[in-house]
């Protein structure tokens, strides 16, 4: 069995009975919709017409959301209807990110995630949802897909359909008779000044000019509902932060392996900061979630396919091999110091990359699918890692052979970071959701930031040419300086980074 719906968009008249019905069924805030009416215009006066498109969770049959709920508050029935139990939820919004359907929103009463259910709760009494029984004109069908004595599976199966991104390979279950294109690709009608009563929201209006009109169509959205940017400044952060700390730790230990003395780096000040950084980023990633008092429903309620709750046992796993670097390093046990370095490069490996297979399942955002995320964030790690400790080491009796490393990684992983940065930027992307993206990054809103940020990491690189040989007098203030514009580089890209791929209209 599997349930889904078909809406004809033939026979739509664009009533939004569908939208009261469900906002009155479940109680939904003010502002906020389950299901809603899209409009979008096509034409130039007096040759116009105006296509409608009922927007809503897909239920899909590989359902990304579901995977990376980190607390099972999104499962999926043996119906086939994606449901959710706000219970669980601690409000991560990493199944907003995940969605390609803009169909999940933070609920403003209850801080948790909310989106069609199918009315579950009807459907188990043998009702039909809200919506079905309201639509006027009866464009709305509901009922077992996989089942070709039904209504909806002859509808189905007689009449041309489509699906809304069928390249995310999803599997949706809303399918599409006669609805126009540009209803459902929201880069076919993109947004302008206004709607048809009313200004788009904030977001709408600071992404409008991201996409280019059609010259053949002219088609434009005049009515569509609100989806803010779910992530922000913590978590952009928090990539930064989480690269220091694995980084720190990274660096020494490689300083092991080459016999190259650090000194109190080594002993003390690498594993102290990579606890500090660690414990930074986690209070960074409870702050933001909206259920913050539920973060331990990670540990105790955990679904294993989501990297939200993986990722949050790599981080305490990195902190225990950091703890264990530190009361070896203070005790002075070498013996067991060169075991930990073992644990250490996998812990800060993973510490450091981790991000990209949970933004690998954020399968709403294209441009953070790269194949050299996991790569490229090892690597600013070891960067900006390196730079801290570059810092730290004027401070501190460190050797000068061990100077010496400092500079030559924190080159290294700089050009190394921008070689990543024009393989990444500089060819096609998959998908135009990807590419709109990626022209917001490196020619639109964000150019100033992006290329900011690209021009402190190749200054830093030049600087720390100054250490290759030996840091003393303006060699080691230069190595210092590109210590600290590694991090302001680093935060400046991850800041657009994490903004540009949650600015692309998916509904």
């Amino acid at each position: 069995m599997r349930y889904g719906f078909a809406i004809d968009q033939r026979t739509c008249i664009g009533c939004h009975a569908c939208t009261v019905a469900c906002k009155t069924e479940h109680e939904v805030p003010v502002g906020q919709f389950r299901t809603w009416v899209k409009y979008v215009d096509k034409g130039e006066y007096p040759s116009t017409t105006r296509e409608f498109g009922v927007l809503r969770c897909n239920h899909c049959t590989d359902a990304p959301c579901v995977s990376i709920c980190p607390t099972t508050a999104l499962f999926k029935r043996d119906d086939g209807i994606v449901d959710f139990d706000a219970d669980n939820c601690i409000g991560c919004k990493s199944c907003l990110q995940a969605c390609p359907y803009d169909a999940i929103y933070i609920d403003a009463d209850t801080n948790t995630a909310a989106k069609c259910n199918f009315c579950a709760h009807r459907v188990d009494e043998g009702l039909e949802p809200a919506c079905v029984v309201v639509c006027p004109t009866h464009s709305i069908w509901v009922g077992d897909v996989d089942d070709p004595s039904s209504g909806i599976g002859r509808l189905i199966r007689e009449n041309p359909v489509t699906v809304r991104a069928a390249e995310q390979n999803t599997g949706p279950n809303v399918f599409y008779l006669g609805a126009d294109r540009a209803v459902l690709d929201p880069l076919e009608a993109p947004v302008r000044d206004t709607y048809l009563w009313a200004k788009p929201d904030d977001q709408r209006l600071a992404t409008a000019g991201d996409v280019a009109e059609s010259t053949v169509t002219q088609a434009t959205t005049t009515l569509n509902t609100a989806h803010p940017r779910p992530w922000g400044w913590r978590v952009s952060t928090y990539l930064w932060t989480k690269s220091v700390g694995a980084g720190a730790l990274l660096v020494v230990a490689l300083a092991l392996f080459l016999r190259i003395d650090l000194g109190v780096l080594t002993d003390v000040v690498a594993p102290v900061l990579a606890l500090a950084m660690t414990a930074v980023t986690g209070l960074l990633l409870v702050w933001d979630l909206k259920r913050p008092a539920r973060f331990l429903y990670m540990f105790l309620r955990p679904q294993w396919r989501s990297w939200v709750t993986l990722g949050a046992f790599v981080l305490v796993g990195f902190g225990g091999v950091a703890l264990l670097w530190l009361l070896a390093g203070v005790g002075g046990a070498d013996g067991a110091l060169a075991l930990v370095r073992w644990l250490a490069i996998p812990a800060g490996v993973l510490a450091a990359g981790y991000t990209a297979f949970l933004f690998g399942q954020a399968e709403g955002r294209d441009l953070w699918q790269s194949p050299l995320l996991f790569w490229h964030l090892v690597v600013q790690a070891f960067m900006v890692g390196s730079g801290a400790l570059a810092v730290i080491a004027q401070a501190v009796d460190v050797s000068d052979e061990g100077q010496r490393l400092l500079a030559r990684v924190l080159l290294i992983a700089a050009v190394v970071h921008l070689l990543m940065l024009a393989l990444e930027y500089g060819t096609k992307h998959a998908t135009r959701n990807a590419s709109v993206a990626a022209h917001v990054l490196i020619r639109g809103r964000y150019a100033g930031m992006f290329w900011g940020g690209n021009a402190l990491a190749g200054i830093a690189a030049v600087l720390a040419v100054a250490g290759w040989g030996g840091v003393s007098g303006s060699a080691a203030v230069a190595v210092v300086v590109a210590g600290v514009l590694v991090q302001v580089a680093l935060l400046a890209y991850e800041t657009v980074f994490v903004r540009a791929a949650q600015e692309v209209p998916l509904s």
